[in-house]
């Protein structure tokens, strides 16, 4: 009669690891799509920041050089 108590105790031990785990598996996988929300937004992100440079850089190509506009004006 004695193991009854500590078979219960153990039932009740993995019950509680199997409801912890379920609990894991679903925060793991709500991290997972927020990591890969954050993924494509930070592509998206990089890929704004390399066409704003484009434009920068096409802006400053066609700025008239420091000498010749002073010597033009």
């Amino acid at each position: 009669m004695s193991q009854t108590p500590l078979i219960d105790q153990i039932a009740q031990r993995v019950e509680h690891l199997l409801l912890r785990h379920e609990e894991l598996q679903r925060t793991n996988a709500l991290l997972a799509t927020q990591m890969q929300e954050l993924m494509h937004e930070r592509d998206l992100l990089k890929s704004r920041l390399a066409a704003a440079r484009h434009r920068i850089d096409a802006l400053i190509d066609r700025l008239p050089q420091g000498t010749e506009s002073k010597d033009n004006a």
